[in-house]
């Protein structure tokens, strides 16, 4: 079975190149959404392993920090690993307080250290 993944926010080149990296490397089943809104119905509605968010939505320019914030605050939902998409360190700090996981950048994509935080949540172990 394949692992799933919510992508949010991103643009449609960025996610391409991550859904090649999923792909590719996991195997994985990844899933597109745009708005905060669809993130939150997407994942009430079916399961997934990790949900990657940009740091600004590419279709409203939401707060990606608030779209883990929400997830984290629905009690249904709150159990998902979820990672911010950015390449500033302080949100990563701020996403990571919000109770997320270290996430990326979209510059590290598909170097070792981006591989080491998505395996435990996509590999095989």
């Amino acid at each position: 079975m394949s692992k799933r993944v919510l992508d949010v926010g991103q643009c449609p080149p960025d996610h391409a190149a991550i859904r090649r990296l999923l792909e590719m490397r996991y195997a994985a089943d990844v899933t597109q959404v745009d708005t905060p809104a669809e993130a939150l119905e997407a994942l009430r509605r079916d399961r997934y392993h990790l949900v990657l968010v940009n740091r600004k939505l590419d279709f409203d320019y939401s707060d990606g920090i608030e779209v883990l914030r929400a997830i984290k605050a629905d009690d249904s939902i709150a159990d998902v690993p979820v990672m911010l998409i950015t390449n500033y360190a302080d949100h990563q700090q701020q996403a990571i307080e919000a109770g997320g996981e270290l996430g990326f950048g979209k510059l590290e994509l598909g170097k070792p250290t981006t591989l080491e935080r998505l395996d435990p949540f996509l590999g095989n172990g």
